[in-house]
């Protein structure tokens, strides 16, 4: 699970492009998480967290049903899916802003407004939203079966879902507007090229994204895997 959002690449490219402050907060992750939650979810959490540490890990000798194979390559399939279908709409992009075409206008491009990229952003977050929200729910249902300790962290993880997705959501709806501020700095800057180098800002900020967002299946995939190695 993420324990540090503001560590996050993405977080660190919007301070690069210098659309966010990243000095790190003082807090620890319990009580910046506190803030987050209101007391009846902080409630829930709580008691999710104390049933998983509760369950005693099965032993060895446990009968244990066979790891549910493809994961992995789901996980790989999905992720280059979303990272292809970033790179496809940020050349669609470039090229409806005049940026690639047989002639090229670069008065055309410098004078479009940032409404159209705004769209494009919002539609890949809604893609990446469902498709890794699928994945996550896969990866639960493989962790289940395999031992009471997985089944309970398959459970919290449903529960950190449920309780921190919206708050996730807002965060990340709030990119694309950073975004504006970095298309109208370069517009005013005036410096030649200066659309094309936008796109590769919003390119590399989606992709961070996709990162951030697949976090939390990534770590349900590696506990299955680090079980499965103790107890083929």
């Amino acid at each position: 699970m993420r324990r540090d959002f503001s560590s996050s690449s993405l977080v660190g490219l919007l301070g690069e492009l210098a659309l966010l402050e990243t000095e790190t907060s003082k807090q620890d992750f319990a009580e910046r998480l506190g803030q987050w939650l209101g007391v009846f979810e902080g409630m829930t959490l709580h008691a999710a967290h104390q049933a998983s540490q509760a369950c005693e890990p099965a032993k060895p000798s446990a009968a244990r049903p066979a790891a549910k194979p493809g994961l992995t390559d789901e996980f790989q399939r999905v992720r280059t899916t979303l990272v292809k279908a970033i790179q496809a709409s940020t050349a669609a992009s470039a090229k409806n802003q005049g940026l690639i075409s047989d002639a090229p206008t670069q008065a055309s491009a410098e004078d479009a407004p940032y409404a159209p990229h705004h769209q494009r952003y919002l539609q890949q977050q809604r893609t990446m939203g469902l498709k890794i929200e699928v994945l996550r729910a896969q990866a639960r249902q493989a962790m289940s079966p395999r031992s009471p300790r997985l089944a309970e962290l398959a459970r919290f993880d449903a529960v950190m879902e449920q309780m921190l997705g919206g708050r996730e959501h807002k965060l990340l709806a709030s990119v694309p507007a950073l975004l504006e501020r970095r298309f109208e700095h370069l517009r005013a800057s005036g410096q030649p090229g200066w659309p094309e180098r936008f796109g590769k800002d919003l390119q590399r900020i989606l992709l961070a994204e996709l990162e951030v967002r697949l976090q939390p299946v990534m770590g349900l995939i590696e506990a299955l895997s680090n079980e499965v190695k103790k107890y083929p």
